[in-house]
């Protein structure tokens, strides 16, 4: 369950949203990170100004990740963090300076509530939603590093099939930072998942998407992947699951290649 903590102070009270975190005590070494779980806009954000449609869109969340995260969690015995906030309010994969963290604007859509924001009010967001949710993972991490399990992090996103009107054929995309090892393994092994499988798409470092893989395991040099799933193959719950039993052989085995020094 999400943990909303309040700091009370002469000036204002601030509510601070926590990471979920699910299946802690799973002894796996990967864990999964969905910063994109939820399009939840919490009341003191109002709508920001955007009709339910948008609010349901892609610009608000990953539509389908956290269903195929959850599934890969139990497949993998592996521990899931995720956000609880949309990403229109804050887009935890963003770092605080970068113009995505609050879009004002996402693909065809305008954000009206994100097309002001003053620094004290990217300051409150980050201190709010981006803080709290980093520092639950870099605990997270840090326990698993203390106990021995060797992390490997892999980050677990959907994309819209269509992006300004043209149709992306990549159905799995298989993203890397600065080490490209567990990525490598991953689209060594994908012919047996049945999906269209590139690497570095649809996006790549170069748009600004691994800031979770440099914040979290760059540090620590651990191994790590940001997965991407064409979320018309994530449209429902089983088709969720089915994705996951396609993928979760090959993210182990690809984790055990790693072990081995393939």
């Amino acid at each position: 369950m999400t943990r909303i903590m309040t700091v009370a102070s002469p000036a204002q009270e601030t509510v601070l949203f926590h990471a979920d975190i699910e299946n802690r005590s799973a002894p796996g070494r990967v864990v999964l990170v969905c910063e994109h779980a939820s399009n939840h806009i919490p009341p003191q954000w109002g709508d920001l100004g955007l009709e339910a449609q948008a609010r349901q869109a892609h610009i608000a969340w990953d539509p389908g990740a956290l269903a195929l995260a959850r599934a890969l969690s139990r497949q993998m015995d592996a521990v899931l963090v995720h956000a609880p906030v949309s990403r229109l309010v804050y887009d935890l994969n963003r770092a605080p300076d970068h113009p995505g963290a609050m879009p004002a604007q996402s693909e065809i859509y305008a954000v009206p509530g994100n097309a002001a924001v003053t620094a004290a009010e990217r300051a409150a967001r980050t201190a709010a939603v981006y803080v709290p949710f980093h520092d639950d993972l870099h605990i997270e991490i840090a326990r698993r590093i203390a106990l021995g399990l060797a992390p490997v992090l892999i980050t677990i996103h959907s994309f819209t099939p269509i992006w300004h009107g043209v149709a992306r054929a990549v159905e799995f995309g298989v993203i890397h930072d600065a080490d490209d090892r567990l990525a490598r393994h991953i689209v060594e092994r994908s012919g047996s998942i049945g999906l269209h499988t590139e690497l570095n798409a649809p996006y790549s470092a170069a748009d600004g998407v691994t800031h979770t893989l440099r914040l979290q395991a760059g540090p620590y040099r651990l191994p790590n992947v940001m997965l991407e799933v064409r979320n018309d193959l994530l449209s429902t719950p089983l088709q969720s699951e089915a994705i996951a039993e396609r993928l979760a052989p090959v993210l182990m085995a690809a984790v055990a290649d790693l072990s081995e020094g393939a």
